[in-house]
């Protein structure tokens, strides 16, 4: 089954030997784009988390056939040449990681979140947040890359 869509703005085009295949296992193993990561594998740790179509979703539980036609983008497609991406900058101001293993679902989700709502609530932050699990960090920098992200985001525009 020939599955085509576009990754971090790349037309892409998989052969699924299966139907069956995760987009996770199809972002790593067949792209080779690793930064997404693999954890729980059942949608509840965010850890897998990427932008399809605009929205944030586990990786982990979309079937990679689904996506055809689909605009995806990882953690691969943020940063520019030269310059990271605001909430990648933002994660690393305020030193919000840790082990690391959470980190790329953190900052899609957070991507996800700016993207829809460039000001948003603190009600909003601590959900966005809250949708990825991470084990290490205990939200606190996490929660403060997001407000840096916004401070940053805001003051790139022109």
């Amino acid at each position: 089954m020939l599955v085509k869509f576009r990754v971090n703005g790349d037309p892409v085009e998989v052969n699924l030997k299966a139907g069956d295949r995760l987009l996770v296992d199809v972002l790593r193993e067949d792209l080779h784009l690793t930064g997404t990561k693999h954890g729980c594998g059942i949608g509840a740790c965010g850890t897998c988390t990427v932008i399809v179509n605009g929205y944030p979703i586990a990786s982990c539980l979309q079937l990679a056939a689904m996506c055809d036609g689909a605009d995806i983008r990882t953690i691969e497609g943020l940063a520019g040449a030269s310059l990271l991406h605001p909430v990648q900058q933002a994660f690393v101001n305020k030193s919000a990681l840790q082990c690391g293993i959470c980190i790329p679902g953190h900052v899609m989700a957070a991507c996800a979140l700016l993207e829809s709502r460039p000001d948003p609530t603190e009600e909003e932050i601590r959900a966005s947040a809250d949708s990825v699990y991470c084990r290490c960090t205990g939200y606190v920098r996490i929660v403060e890359a997001y407000r840096e992200a916004i401070a940053l985001a805001k003051a790139r525009k022109p």
